[in-house]
């Protein structure tokens, strides 16, 4: 991958957060993934009146990607939150999006000007992932 275009991701991740399904949080949460082959998709948090069985908008990007394209490999995600602060994704997020690109660069936005950018193995170091049940396999 040449370049992230991050005004494409955040553009998908905003409006992502407008269909978000939050009726009991009010948190709207856009996620706006690049996969390598250059595909963007978009997903957004879809909450649940049984708390637990909600989705976030990372996961839910992820998924549509996997369904829409057979996506094996995440370059960059940006995630927008209606907040002052950029916000980090939550630790499950931060395994599944692992799954599919340890090294991926991460961008967290809001509506201030604040821009919060790290890789997800600064996010999650010493991360569990495919290798380490590979390396169990080994004789």
């Amino acid at each position: 991958m040449e370049s992230i275009n991050w005004d494409e991701l955040e553009l998908a991740a905003k409006e992502a957060s407008k269909l978000a399904y939050a009726p009991y949080s009010k948190f709207n949460v856009g996620a706006a993934l690049l996969t390598s082959d250059g595909k963007v998709f978009a997903g957004c948090n879809v909450e649940n009146a049984a708390y637990p069985l909600g989705n976030c908008a990372e996961r839910t990007a992820i998924f549509t990607a996997r369904v829409q394209s057979n996506m094996e490999h995440i370059e960059a995600i940006c995630i927008y939150t209606p907040t002052e602060k950029a916000t980090s994704p939550c630790g499950a997020c931060r395994q599944v999006l692992n799954e599919f690109g340890p090294t991926m660069v991460v961008r967290m936005i809001c509506d201030s000007d604040e821009v919060l950018e790290t890789t997800l193995d600064q996010l999650l170091p010493y991360g569990f992932g495919p290798k380490n049940l590979l390396d169990a396999q080994k004789p």
